[in-house]
């Protein structure tokens, strides 16, 4: 693959989405949030979406199914964004934390659309 990268662990988007999910459970490990199960159980599961279906995009064969899970990932995103405006409003994470993971989640999906944008590419 072009620009040394062999893996899908040399992809800055799964560097960055790997970040994401730490500072999401960092938060979450804490009072109050640590007791709102629900919130809590479905931010952590979008945040390893995001991650984990980068990883399972890079390793597909077929373009259409590296595609698929690229645009997963991209929506994950979307969902931990909207939940970190929640953790806000609840005053679960310090603004600067939710300034952090948003950022993160914004270049993440950034990212990700460059990823998708290059397989297209190679469709063709």
């Amino acid at each position: 693959m072009a620009d040394g990268i062999k893996s899908f662990e040399d992809l800055e988007a799964w560097q960055l989405a790997r970040e994401l999910v730490g500072v999401v459970y960092t938060i979450l490990r804490r009072e109050p949030a640590a007791r709102d199960f629900g919130l809590r159980d479905q931010l952590q599961r979008a945040a390893v979406s995001v991650m984990t279906n980068l990883a399972e995009g890079f390793e597909r064969a077929h373009v259409a199914e590296k595609l698929q899970f690229y645009n997963i990932a991209r929506a994950s995103c979307g969902e931990v964004r909207s939940l970190s405006y929640l953790l806000s409003d609840l005053a679960y994470a310090a603004p600067t934390e939710i300034q952090r993971l948003q950022s993160l989640l914004i270049s993440v999906g950034k990212l990700t659309t460059g990823l998708s944008r290059s397989t297209e590419q190679r469709r063709a």
